[in-house]
């Protein structure tokens, strides 16, 4: 009776492993390209030059805590400003998210972030309070204002360049810009970047970075 034995070779053929390591290779090659076009990013925007829009006239409003503030509280610092109202049903959450994220990068600067409220009546110091608090607003560096509705109005449409109106002519509810204000020592407008565009922050951020360089405190 004759025995054949088959034998397997199981050792890996060099196909084989050289498809395992492209495998490897591949998403740590794609993260790589990545990161560096970020990095490129960053650096273009870091080096493109900052317009100015005009000078942001002067106001005062109050802010969440009742108190007083307006241009004044803002003579030599750099800021960011939107407008928003507390019970708005469109784009007012996403505007003040992007805000609200502006705080980490900018957490070692002086930057402050100032929110106008283009539904005065209703949005009193106490409910910009709670909006405030929902949003984790850092005291001492973000403001939300309330004011008369008519001076409001005023400064964003003839200071801030923006659109605004009260809704009398369309359904009844405020129409305002989307867009956040970067705004210099000098109370010169500098930027506008719209807070609905996935890359207004990043803009935002590499802009005001490069304010602090060229206006340093």
């Amino acid at each position: 009776m004759n025995t054949t034995f088959v034998t397997t070779d199981r050792t890996p053929t060099r196909s084989g492993i050289a498809w395992k390591v492209t495998l490897i290779l591949i998403p740590l090659i794609t993260l790589g390209l990545l990161l560096w076009l970020r990095h490129l990013e960053v650096n273009a925007l870091r080096q493109r030059t900052i317009s100015s829009y005009g000078t942001v006239p002067s106001f005062q409003f109050t802010n969440q805590n009742g108190q007083p503030f307006g241009l004044a509280q803002l003579a030599g610092k750099i800021w960011i400003a939107d407008f928003i109202y507390t019970t708005c049903p469109g784009p007012c959450p996403m505007i003040s998210s992007r805000m609200s994220e502006l705080q980490k990068p900018l957490e070692k600067t002086e930057v402050h972030l100032v929110s106008f409220s283009v539904d005065p009546e209703k949005d009193t110091p106490a409910i910009l309070r709670s909006y405030a608090e929902r949003l984790q607003a850092e005291p001492g560096r973000c403001d939300f204002l309330t004011g008369p509705k008519s001076a409001i109005y005023k400064l964003s449409h003839d200071g801030f360049k923006l659109a605004v109106s009260d809704g009398s002519d369309a359904q009844g509810i405020p129409v305002h810009s989307t867009r956040m204000v970067l705004v210099d020592r000098h109370g010169a407008i500098r930027g506008y970047y719209d807070a609905t565009e996935p890359e207004a922050v990043t803009k935002l951020v590499a802009d005001t970075n490069h304010l602090l360089r060229e206006q340093p405190k």
